[in-house]
């Protein structure tokens, strides 16, 4: 039993702790979207046709109330806010609420694969918040 206190006494040495969501200062704290700098990508990742084609359907089924978005003709823009971790790397997605739950996870889902291996060794340095921003159009 006393060789297992030093080791987990270094395991959890090196844990890294989150830094917390960038939240403002004032009463209904809510994530401060534009102070998020950008996910900085090796490659940037593209939103494909077939992607765009999921979204249309989840307006055309009537699952989303997002303004502006029909099911003949749409565009659709979620921002996803990211912690990434030296010791995780991409670890958690939040997407911002647009009134579309389906769409939202989908595009924190999408977010968190366009950064797996596809980060530069800067961004995971030191746990930092990132914002993705992913923009869905549909034409008729």
């Amino acid at each position: 039993m006393s060789l297992l206190i030093p080791l987990i006494a270094a395991a959890t040495a090196q844990q890294v702790i989150p830094p917390p969501m960038p939240l403002p200062s004032r009463p209904g704290r809510v994530i401060a979207w534009d102070t998020l700098p950008p996910v900085p990508y090796r490659a940037a990742p593209a939103v494909q046709p077939e992607m765009s084609v999921f979204v249309a359907s989840e307006v055309a089924a009537g699952r989303c109330r997002h303004n502006g978005a029909t099911a003949a003709r749409g565009t659709i823009t979620v921002d996803v806010a990211m912690l990434v971790t030296p010791d995780m790397g991409p670890r958690l997605t939040v997407p911002r609420a647009i009134d579309c739950p389906t769409v939202e996870q989908y595009a924190a889902g999408l977010v968190l694969s366009f950064t797996r291996n596809n980060l530069p060794e800067r961004a995971t340095l030191v746990p930092q918040w990132y914002r993705a921003t992913l923009h869905f159009q549909w034409p008729n």
